[in-house]
């Protein structure tokens, strides 16, 4: 069965874009696994941290990474941007260990985002290209999925409460697992 790590770009503990992930959970294809990770307990990089060891939160969420078989990265917008704690950890997670084997490159991937603003997170998601081109990923460009108003969207609890939305997650996870399923196979 293949796996994708979800990624959240978000630290806070409600964050729509973790709820959001897990709202795409039971809504991914059945012959897909989806593997919630955040980035909570990365420091902010350093060399001279990374000189004395790579933090264990950083070794571990590389490992899934590479193990996967995708990642879907769910980012927030800020300032009209990447968030600084997902840029810092990708940064971390892109540095080559001791092994020199690269984390991203090859790796089919996607982007998709949920903010309280207006426009969805088309800017952010539009900066991430330039970081994921270069990690050397395989960018899925076949779907786009930008949450705007996610306020209105989940319960405080967190559950996607809309219909409309769980629809279009449900058909962007198809595509994005079609899209996975072609890589294996070449």
């Amino acid at each position: 069965m293949p796996t994708i790590v979800a990624l959240s770009g978000s630290l806070r503990q409600a964050s729509y874009n973790t709820a959001l992930l897990r709202a795409a959970q039971p809504l991914a294809p059945p012959e897909l696994k989806l593997e919630l990770h955040t980035l909570h307990g990365i420091p902010l990089y350093d060399a001279d941290v990374e000189a004395q060891g790579t933090p264990a939160a950083v070794t571990a969420l590389r490992e899934a990474i590479r193990a996967a078989d995708g990642l879907l990265i769910c980012t927030p917008e800020y300032n009209h941007s990447i968030p600084g704690v997902l840029k810092n950890g990708l940064d971390w997670i892109s540095r080559p260990p001791a092994e020199g084997r690269k984390t991203f490159a090859g790796k089919p991937t996607a982007l998709i985002g949920a903010t309280p603003g207006g426009f969805g997170t088309q800017l952010s998601q539009q900066a991430m290209l330039g970081v994921l081109r270069a990690f050397g990923v395989d960018f899925w460009f076949g779907g786009q999925l930008l949450v705007s108003h996610a306020d209105q969207l989940f319960a405080a609890d967190g559950a996607l409460q809309d219909e409309k939305l769980k629809s279009q997650l449900a058909g962007f996870l198809q595509g994005f697992s079609r899209f996975i399923a072609q890589r294996r196979k070449e």
